[in-house]
């Protein structure tokens, strides 16, 4: 059984203490390198930590989350809502903001979706399988129809997709983007970070940032 459905932001991440637990696994549903980009260099320099969130608690912490994790790959990570506090929507005075921050990029992520995926293990009865089909399988399979109750493992496993762009501000271009799904992620913090360290080694390998030196 399987479903999708697309949640607000603030609906999703305000869930995910409640009901996301276990270890996480990230995998990227699509990637994009713009064709014309070329490699970035951004070491020292500022760029914005842009996470879409209706919720402003959740969106600060994760920014700072993502704005830490720029900063580990040798930017300076610069979470938005230290550089731009008023209203998200207005788009020109976020960019007069974020102009005079003298950010150069901008890493931006949004949740898209949750899918719940449930599986069932039943409990199997070898003598009943394996006996006769009189005397063993016909009674067992007549006495436990589908629909009973399962005595087996039901698990519920629950993935949160994430879109992530990567832009160049001064050229106002979108350099890179990514969907990726991630199965249970236990908190909001795990999550920008097992995504961050994905996206980076995905970065490497298009080339778009030197990979770190040997030491």
């Amino acid at each position: 059984m399987r479903g999708s459905v697309k949640v607000a932001g603030s609906v999703l991440m305000l869930g995910l203490a409640a009901v996301l637990t276990g270890c996480s696994a990230t995998e990227f549903l699509s990637t994009w390198k713009n064709p014309d980009a070329q490699p970035l260099d951004m070491k020292g320099q500022k760029v914005a930590a842009v996470v879409m969130m209706q919720n402003e608690a959740s969106r600060r912490a994760a920014e700072d989350t993502l704005a830490r994790q720029i900063t580990s790959k040798g930017a300076t990570g610069v979470p938005m809502y230290t550089i731009y506090s008023g209203d998200t929507k207005d788009e020109a005075e976020a960019k007069a903001a974020l102009e005079k921050s003298g950010a150069v990029g901008a890493v931006v992520m949004r949740p898209i979706g949750v899918d719940k995926e449930i599986t069932s293990t039943p409990t199997m009865y070898m003598g009943g399988y394996y006996g006769g089909y009189y005397g063993g399988y016909y009674g067992y399979g007549w006495g436990a129809p589908y629909g009973a109750v399962s005595t087996g493992e039901i698990r519920t496993d629950t993935y949160v997709i994430i879109e992530t762009l990567i832009y160049s501000l001064k050229q106002n271009k979108l350099v890179f983007g990514a969907q990726s799904k991630t199965a249970n992620p236990s908190d909001v913090d795990h999550l920008v970070t097992e995504i961050s360290e994905e996206i980076a080694y995905e970065l490497q390998k298009q080339g778009l940032v030197s990979k770190p030196a040997k030491s």
